[in-house]
């Protein structure tokens, strides 16, 4: 496996010392990179707004990206000028491909109940907390021991979506089932720490607090089930189970329970918020609960319902 060039090394670097996730670091070297082969590997020094339009303009229209796509790659370039190089990028003359709106998939509560009877133990607990608490598939598998307060039936979701913090629901029926993934989980720490192997922690954590992969309030409450080496320290740890993992399950559960829709992990979020809705519940509340920032976000599960103000019915039905 060839090795990063110098460049690209000191560019990770500085999205290291900025704080940025594992996920955003991947997604911009990715776009950089491309950004520099699709210019015969000329160094970015040397170029700047008219090489970051043609190349925006050749994913947009050779390559047919969509439009989260380009806006990604579009944040990496200017990320990379601006942050990086310390250069001014102009007007770069590009427009996004255009977007229509998309209406997000919900199940009937009765279609949840079909996939949910395909499902088991440690899968069927994480597809149901999507759903119960409107999760997105990482804050789940990211949940640790301290992070979920069964007294209160809250769950704390550290540095989720433009890395903030937010407390939702925890259902009654998740409650009662997780005591013993959590037992399990500090279980499994137990045996790690006699190797001197812990959970991964956030950031400097490791080295603020030495002991604090033997607490158990640091374990992932859905564990790998392998040990890696952590991205940023280098150290041998425990991370959270791997997305795919959940992904194949609910596919084959899917498959097994015939339901047509295309269905995904962040289904379920999108029907918690619809369910919600449906039962009556505040928008701001539910807003709240989802850790969307703008209103207009959560106001697209009123379209969903067919009923875009409070209320508000078909005239037809009136005239009955």
């Amino acid at each position: 496996m060839t090795s990063p060039s110098p460049f690209l090394t000191s560019v990770r670097e500085t999205m290291r010392m900025r704080g940025y996730s594992v996920k955003t670091e991947k997604a911009y070297l990715y776009w950089i990179k491309a950004f520099i082969l699709f210019h015969d590997k000329r160094h970015p020094e040397t170029m700047g707004t008219n090489e970051v339009g043609q190349f925006l303009s050749y994913i947009a229209n050779q390559r047919n990206v969509a439009i989260n796509t380009q806006k990604m790659a579009l944040n990496a370039l200017v990320y990379l000028y601006h942050k990086h190089l310390h250069q001014e990028l102009g007007n770069l003359g590009f427009r996004y491909a255009s977007k229509q709106r998309q209406l997000p998939t919900v199940l009937h509560p009765d279609e949840i109940k079909l996939i949910l009877q395909q499902l088991c133990g440690r899968d069927r607990l994480i597809i149901e907390l999507l759903y119960g608490s409107g999760l997105r598939v990482s804050e789940c598998l990211r949940l640790r021991i301290q992070d979920i307060d069964l007294v209160q039936l809250a769950l704390t979701i550290r540095d989720g979506k433009g890395r903030k913090d937010r407390q939702t629901i925890l259902s009654q029926r998740c409650a009662s089932q997780l005591p013993v993934f959590m037992e399990q989980a500090h279980t499994l720490q137990s045996r790690d720490n006699e190797r001197g192997i812990g959970p991964s922690l956030p950031y400097a954590l490791e080295r603020k607090y030495p002991s604090a992969y033997r607490r158990p309030g640091w374990m992932f409450v859905f564990p790998s089930t392998a040990i890696s080496q952590h991205p940023y320290t280098q150290t041998m740890c425990r991370h959270h189970l791997h997305q795919s993992v959940i992904r194949k399950a609910l596919s084959a559960a899917v498959i097994k329970s015939g339901i047509a829709k295309r269905v995904t992990c962040h289904t379920f979020r999108h029907s918690f918020a619809t369910h919600l809705l449906q039962a009556g519940r505040d928008i701001r509340s539910v807003q709240e609960l989802l850790g969307h920032n703008d209103l207009k976000t959560t106001q697209i599960y009123t379209h969903v319902l067919g009923q875009h103000y409070a209320g508000t019915v078909s005239p037809l039905d009136q005239l009955i």
